[in-house]
Formats: structure tokens, sequence, C-alpha cells
């Protein structure tokens, strides 16, 4: 009985604390933690109005606000993303109970990270990464004895002692300070005894890896630092491992299987860009299932590794630039139904590539081998698909059969694909590069083109393409990068090229072209590489150069255009080697790949251009090679162009300028070759270093120039003094002469002249008077004669 009243008192007070709960669950928050919330609201600027909530006495149903059902106070501040600015203020100190902060994400301006925030001790979970911190990791941080995870990735944070951080941080399972500016030797990691995640890549690391027996180690991210020495075999004994990244660092050495021999739960090996050697057995079978292999750059060859096709759970294989000389295995294409991403550019693998159009690859990259055949068939949601630098042959109209939506990148350059180019571009509406340069085909270029509305880079240089320029490619108004060099395009250069605002690198260079220069070019404010040389173009050079502000500006810096910003962000991040195109540079061919958006380039040499130099050239500061050799220009070289101050070229040979070298021209510094040889310069060469540095064939075939390193300029030597001044008497006294008898004769004559025309009586006497003197002479010469003539 007394049992069964226990029970029922047991029972009853279960009830009341079940309802107690239950009713707290409702309770307000705490009005001094309220308050502190409102007091760092105040020190935001929230543009997008993420915190508009923050008004109501409820704060616990505030945006990023959880309370505690139990006591009701503030537990986490989830503010991530949230696109807020300022300060963090110290109020939330009165947040006692927080054990969850969040504020990554957002941007605070470059501030150090708060020293307040180490005396939150309460705090399991600090987020803070992507948020524009700057400074140092405060070493009070380790004063956050309770904390779990902790997140400083992707800031500008620098002299972290992670040395402290082990030793105080000793319950720390997540630790990723990524992707910032910490420098240093890498700590012994044995002292993290507790962690479960240790991403430390993206930092200036120095020193070898120790990593001792971290039992609970989950994932492993060293990656781009500047660690030396040898995989550590105890990586080997880490059971728990599924992420393993230690890429792009100075690691050399052999990996055996030792190394890898107890990983059984790993799923992401990433040895890339590193000096390391595999040294594992063809027949090897790995204790794990991988989803990413990454071992690009290391010595994996020369067969293909055999272990790979175990791996049945493959999404991305990358194999890049690792020494592979052998025949790729038709199991490569058929073995893996996840593999999204196959890498395996920069080897001298051969074979032939079957039917990929059922395949789940995404982005295929096998550029610089030795692989033949027709062209692939590939996936309609490909998006990357690159092929440049091999021995593919035959048309290419089997990319016509399918419709590619997703298509973003087509490299087929450098093969041996012929034929006339298919005419179905508008079924791959998404292509941002499309390279098809240096193959063989012919015909001319299809109007379907003009449906590429998202095209940046169109490179068909060095084929056979005739005709026109398509007019609908005006609207193309993405392209920045087009190259149909090296062809037999014919026609005028079209007037709505000036309507591709965002047009940085235009090369017609090698093709049949004739007309003008048309003055729409001029509209090309972001070109840097404007290649028209070898054609027939004809008539003077616009004078409207004054309008290209990036060859004005003197920076360095790669500007894209700021709508396509970060389109130029992917490009230059996913494809280090485009082979772009190739110019005259100080005299000889040079190709430009990822060094492209570095040049700043003018070429308009081997047409028949006449006319001056226009005097605008001298506004483009930054103009770091110009070429105008074998033209018909005349009159003078411009006296400022001394004013393009990062000129590295100049070739002015072959035409039929005139005048003196200008002074200003040795005052280029950066001046690294000079030819102005075949024209009709004259006078002294200015005499400064850089202008003397130059060999005599950059001045020759100018007849009348002088100085050095030509011969020098001819000096009539003055006579001596004494002889000197007789010479300025004599030049004196016969002036003098010169004057008395110019007046004499002004006078004498019109004086007499003047008489006779005033005073008639004085004409007839004078008159008169002639005739009889006249007579007389008649007389007297009629007896001369009579005497010596004998009747």
């Amino acid at each position: 009985m007394i049992s069964d009243k226990r029970m029922a008192i047991k029972f009853l007070l279960l009830v009341l604390f079940c309802t107690f709960v239950s009713g707290d669950s409702e309770a307000r928050c705490m009005e001094r933690e309220r308050e502190a919330l409102l007091t760092f609201k105040s020190g935001l600027i929230d543009e997008d109005g993420v915190l508009s909530s923050w008004r109501s006495d409820e704060c616990c149903i505030w945006y990023g606000v959880v309370c505690s059902t139990a006591t009701g106070h503030v537990i986490t501040l989830k503010l991530n993303n949230a696109a807020l600015r300022g300060k963090i203020s110290s109020s939330l100190l009165e947040l006692h109970r927080l054990d969850y902060l969040d504020l990554s994400g957002n941007d605070f301006g470059g501030i150090p990270i708060s020293e307040f925030i180490s005396s939150m001790k309460q705090l399991q979970h600090l987020h803070l990464s992507e948020s524009n911190f700057s400074g140092i990791v405060p070493p009070q941080i380790g004063n956050l004895t309770n904390l779990r995870s902790l997140d400083l990735s992707y800031n500008s944070l620098s002299s972290a002692s992670l040395f402290l951080l082990g030793s105080a941080l000793g319950s720390l399972e997540i630790l990723n300070l990524a992707h910032n500016q910490l420098d240093g030797l890498i700590p012994d990691l044995t002292a993290f005894s507790s962690l479960t995640e240790l991403r430390l890549s993206g930092n200036n690391f120095t020193g070898s890896v120790r990593i001792g027996h971290l039992s609970k180690l989950r994932v492993l991210e060293l990656s781009h630092n500047s660690l030396e020495g040898s995989v550590p075999r105890s990586i080997g004994q880490l059971s728990q491992l599924q992420v393993l990244g230690l890429s792009y660092n100075s690691l050399k050495g052999l990996v055996s299987e030792s190394h890898l021999l107890k990983l059984d739960k790993l799923k992401a090996l990433d040895l890339s860009f590193n000096s390391l050697m595999l040294d594992i057995a063809s027949d090897w079978s790995p204790p794990f299932q991988l989803n990413t292999i990454s071992l690009a750059g290391c010595n994996v060859g020369p067969y293909f590794p055999k272990w790979i096709r175990t791996q049945t759970n493959l999404s991305i294989l990358d194999l890049r630039v690792a020494g592979i000389t052998d025949e790729a295995p038709r199991w490569l294409w058929s073995s893996f139904p996840l593999l999204a991403d196959l890498y395996l550019s920069d080897n001298q693998i051969s074979g032939t590539v079957p039917n990929l159009s059922s395949t789940s690859i995404l982005r295929m990259d096998l550029r610089y081998n030795r692989f033949s055949g027709p062209m692939p068939l590939f996936p309609s949601n490909a998006s990357h698909i690159q092929l440049s630098g091999n021995m593919f042959s035959g048309s290419i109209s089997s990319i016509c059969k399918t419709r590619h939506d997703q298509l973003s990148f087509l490299l087929i350059s450098n093969n041996q694909f012929a034929g006339e180019l298919p005419d179905c571009w508008e079924k791959m509406p998404s292509l941002f590069s499309l390279n098809m340069a240096n193959n063989s085909f012919s015909g001319k270029i299809p109007s379907s083109f003009g449906n590429l509305s998202n095209l940046i880079s169109l490179q068909m240089r060095g084929n056979n393409l005739s005709g026109e320029l398509p007019n609908n490619m005006r609207l193309c108004q993405n392209l920045s990068m087009v190259d149909v060099g090296g062809n037999k395009l014919t026609g005028e250069i079209p007037t709505w090229i000036g309507q591709i605002y965002n047009m940085r690198f235009l090369n017609l260079r090698g093709n049949k072209l004739h007309g003008s220069i048309p003055h729409e070019i001029c509209n090309l404010t972001y070109i840097q590489v404007l290649d028209l040389s070898i054609n027939n173009l004809s008539s003077m050079i616009p004078d409207c150069f004054s309008n290209f502000t990036v060859l004005a500006s003197k920076t360095t810096k790669y500007l894209a255009p700021p709508t396509l910003a970060p389109i130029y962000f992917s490009l230059d991040n996913e494809n280090k080697h485009y082979g772009y195109s190739s110019f005259q540079w100080k005299g000889q061919e040079t190709e430009y790949r990822s060094n492209i958006g570095l040049l700043k380039l003018i070429d308009f040499s081997s047409n028949r251009l006449i006319g001056n130099i226009p005097e605008s050239f001298s506004s483009m500061s930054g103009l770091k090679s110009l070429n105008l050799s074998r033209n018909g220009l005349t009159g003078y070289i411009i006296p400022d162009i001394g004013k393009m101050k990062m000129l590295d070229s100049l070739d002015l040979s072959q035409n039929e300028l005139s005048g003196k070298i200008p002074t200003s021209l040795a005052e280029i510094p950066t001046l690294g070759f000079l030819d102005l040889s075949d024209n009709n310069l004259s006078g002294k060469i200015p005499t400064s270093t850089q202008l003397q540095s130059f060999n005599a064939p950059a001045y020759a075939g100018n007849g009348r120039l002088c100085g050095d390193p030509l011969p020098k300029c001819l000096v009539l030597r003055p006579s001596p003094t004494k002889p000197e001044e007789n010479v300025n008497e004599s030049l004196s006294f016969m002036q003098e002469v010169c004057i008395s008898m110019t007046f004499g004769f002004i006078f004498g004559f019109w004086g007499v002249v003047g008489l006779f025309m005033l005073k008639k009586s004085w004409r007839l006497a004078f008159f008169n008077l002639l005739d009889t003197v006249g007579d007389w002479f008649y007389i007297k010469i009629a007896l001369f004669v009579s005497k010596w003539i004998p009747s």
C-alpha cells in the first residue's frame, strides 16, 4: 500500500516537473540580455534589414537568436552571411549562457578580433570565418577552455601561436584557420589530442609534418603551405581519417602502401603538386573506397595505376602532370559510374576516347596528351570539355547531335580537326570560352555564332577560314577575347567591332583584310591587345587613342571590365593555360598563355598605312609594345613619345619617317627593344644610356642619321680667332658697299626717271640728244668701215 502511495507521489512530481518545464519554454527572454542584444545591434550597419525583427519584447524569437527552453537565457547567436558591417560590441559579455557565436560571412572592415571574446569562457563554438578580420589571432583565445569548435578561416590573420592553442584548448574538436596569413613552423600536431578536424590550408607554415597518433582525427587539411620533408608514415595509423589534403607543398620522397594501409575510412586523398613518387604495387588492393583521388604533379607513371580501378565510388580523378606514358585502359571510361571530374592533362597518354554521352562526366580535361581518333561524344549536361593539344582528327559536326545547355568551355585547339565549322552553335547557349585554334578548319565563320550571347573568349587562329566576320557577331556583347589571326578572312574591319565594349584582346593578324582602320575601334576603352598586322589595310591611322583607358594606365594589375570580373576570376582559376595567342614581341614570335592579362600591345605592322603617327599615341602611358613597322607612314616621330613610360618594345622600321629622333625617347627607362631602321631620319641620335645601348642595325638605313652607335656626326672646325675677326670685318665692309650701291641705284635711276616723267620739255630734249648722238656714231662707223672694205 505504502509502495503504491510512493509510486503515486513520484508520478505526481513527474507531472508537475513536466508542466513546469513546458510552461517555462514560453518564458520571456531576460531583459538584461535583450538590452545587450540591442546594444550589439546599434554598433552594426544592417543594410539588408536582416535584424529588422529585433524590435519586439520577446528576443527569443528574433532572427538568429536561440534561447534555452529551460532557463530563457540566450544560448545561440547565429548571424552568418547576414551582410553586416561595423563593430562587435562588448555588450555580448552580458550573454552569460551564450555557447554558440557565429558571425561568419560578414564584413568587419579589417578590424582585429576583439579581445573581450576571450572572456566569454562559456563559449563552445566560435565561428568568425570570411568576416574580414585582420591582425593577430588573440592568444587569449586559449582561455576559452570549453571550446569545441573554432573557425577563423578566410580572414587576414597572422602570428597565431598554435602551440598555445594546442596546450590550452585540450577539448577542441574542430580547428579551422585555413586561408589566412599565418606563418612560422607548423606545431607538433600531437598536442591537439581531441581534434576530429584540423584545417590549416592556404597559409605560410613551414617545417615538417608531425602527426603522432590522433586517434579521433577525421579531416587533416594542410594544403597550400610551404611544408617540407617527407609524408610521415604515422599518417597510416589514423584509422578514423576520411580526408587527407597535403597538396601544393614542398614534400618529397616515396609514398608507399604502408602510408595508407590502415586508412579504411579514407574518402579523399590529395597529394597534388609535391615532389612525391608513388611506390605502389600494380596488384595492390586498397582498404578504402575513395571518392576523390588527386595525384597531380606527383610521379605516378609510367604506367596507368591499376589500383585505381578498384575505386568504384570515384567522383573526382586528377592525374595531371603525373608522368604517365601509357595507353589509356578501357576500364577508365566504364568503371566509375559516379565519375564527374576527369583530369588527365599534360601526360603522354595515348589511345582513343569512346562515346561518353551516357557517362556521368561533367568536366573532362585531356589536354596535351597523344589521344587520337574522332571527336568524342560527351554527355548533354557536361560543362567543361578540354581536348586541346592532341591528335584528334576529322569533322566536329557530331557536336550538333545533342543540345548542350550547360556547356561553358569547349577547348579543342592544336589538333588535326578539319572541314567546315558546324552551324549549330545555338545548341550551346552557355558557352563562355570556345577555342578551336590551330586546326585545319575551312569555309566561312557560321552565322549561328551570333547566338552565343554569353561568349567571352573566341579563339580560331591558325586555320583556313575565309569570308568576312559575320555581321550578327555584334550580338555577342560579352566578347572580350577575339582571336582569328592566321586565317584567310577578307573584307573590311567591321564598324560594329566598336560596339563590343568589353573587348580586351582583338587579334585580326595575318588575314586579307583591306580598307581603313575604322574610327569606331577607339570605342574599345578596355582594349589592351590590338593586333591588326599583316593585312592590306590602308589610309591613315585614326587619331583617337586617348580613349583607351586601360592602355593609359601604368598599373600591371589585371583589369577586367566590371561586368565580367567574376567570370574572369573563374576563367583564370579553372584554366591555367589557354594558349590564347602569339604576338610579335621584341622582334620575335612569342606565345602568351596565363600571362596574357599582363600584356599591353598595339601592332599595325605590315600593312599599307599612310600619314602621320597620331599624336594621341602618347596618351597610352601604360603601353608596353608598339609596332608600326613596314608601312608607308610619313612625318616625324611624335615629340611626346617619352610619355609612354612603360614602353618595352618599339618598332617603327621600314617607313618614310623624317626629322630628328625626339629627345624624349631617351627618357623611357623600360625600353628593351628598338628598331628605327630604314626611314629618312636625320640629325644626331640623342645621348642617353638607353638609346646608346642598342646596336647599329636599330638605326641603319637612315642616311642622315649620326652619332653613337652610328658613325660620329661631322662638325666644321672653327678658324683661329684673328682671321675670323678679319672675315667678319671683310663681310662688314662688303655689306656696306652693297647697301651703298643699292641706295645709289635707287636714288640715281628713279631720280632721273622721275624727273623725266614730271617734265615733258626735259623728256623731248633728252630724246633729241639721243637721236643726235646716235646719228654721229652711225656716220663715224660708216666712214671707218668704208676705209677697210674695198669697193
